[in-house]
């Protein structure tokens, strides 16, 4: 374990072997740097709980410790929150699970790596061997927005042995409206390619300069080698929907369903996994570009008549630099899982 080079005398980068990782498809790295915050009374004797803090599409862990002007980072807020009393002290990890292709959902994928297992069976027990946590379910929240908080939710899901407390800001879900009305963009992007993925994707990566414009199209094909990776298929991709005609591929898409926390819902131990949680939160916007506070009322309908019981919020901004949410999401995670 090394000290982070930076100013905050309590942020530590440990790195994490990744063997679950190694040799994915990708060439992405196995080896993964990850930073942690350590609470102000870490002094190597006292025990804390964790909070796992997961970044959104085309940011890792080390993007949680950004300067921004005029806004806090990750550190800086926890110090703020903690001195006033509003948070318990707890470590907060923030794991690295970027791919070339800027993202993976934190997935297990065929066409990416298995990053729901590397988080699962390599992240956590290596914290829990390297610092001082306490080393129990009751002692560990997951947290993220945007893909993070897809993933912090799926987490919470697929996993509550691990985890008692989970917050979702703004994360993806309800597919039909968060992801199916970007299709006819993508289409038209991908025709200077003649809808061949392989050409786009080799000719963004070789832009010194990456076009603004096709990142959407990055970031579903991203989605795509997560949700609906096919071994025969060149790249691993499979798209939901005929490029030329953009008319949907049902089969395909039923396979990016299952991955939908709106659609997991309806499943009894998914139901189960969430009701056994000491914290749900979620929270999303009211003006979304991605129209995810339509699927959040959705799954917080879906959760109230299934009898789980949750906090949901809405706020009054869009989709993007929102991070000032977690003001809010941290303290409750913190007082779930104290020691």
């Amino acid at each position: 374990m090394k000290r982070e080079h930076c100013k905050y005398p309590r942020t530590l980068e440990v790195t994490v072997p990744g063997t679950s990782l190694a040799g994915n498809p990708l060439g992405d790295p196995a080896e993964r740097r990850v930073p942690v915050y350590l609470p102000p009374s870490y002094d190597g004797k006292k025990r804390f709980g964790v909070i796992y803090l997961l970044a959104g599409f085309a940011s890792t862990g080390h993007s949680f410790l950004n300067y921004s002007f005029g806004r806090q980072n990750i550190p800086e807020m926890a110090d703020s929150l903690i001195e006033s009393g509003r948070m318990q002290e707890s470590i907060i990890v923030m794991p690295d699970c970027m791919t070339r292709y800027g993202g993976s959902q934190y997935v297990d994928s065929i066409a990416t790596g298995n990053y729901e297992s590397y988080l699962v069976d390599e992240v956590v027990p290596f914290i829990d061997r390297t610092l001082l946590t306490i080393a129990t379910r009751q002692h560990r929240a997951v947290a993220g927005k945007s893909s993070g908080g897809f993933g912090a939710l799926r987490l919470g899901m697929r996993h509550p042995e691990l985890f008692a407390a989970v917050a979702c800001h703004s994360g993806d879900m309800h597919f039909e409206l968060c992801y199916k009305p970007g299709f006819p963009a993508a289409a038209r992007l991908l025709e200077p390619y003649g809808g061949n993925v392989m050409g786009f994707l080799a000719a963004y990566e070789e832009a010194r300069k990456k076009p603004q414009r096709e990142f959407a199209l990055l970031e579903l094909l991203a989605i795509c080698a997560a949700y609906s990776p096919d071994s025969a298929t060149l790249g691993n991709i499979r798209l939901p929907f005929t490029p030329y005609t953009c008319e949907p591929v049902e089969s395909v898409w039923q396979e990016w369903l299952r991955f939908d926390p709106v659609e997991m819902l309806e499943q009894p131990h998914y139901q189960e996994a969430l009701g056994s949680l000491d914290l749900l939160f979620l929270d999303c916007g009211t003006l979304d570009e991605y129209n995810l506070q339509f699927g959040h009322r959705l799954f917080s309908a879906k959760a109230s008549k299934y009898g789980i019981t949750h906090r949901y919020e809405e706020f009054m901004d869009s989709h993007a630099s929102t991070s000032y949410r977690y003001e809010v999401s941290l303290p409750a995670l913190s007082e779930v899982i104290a020691g």
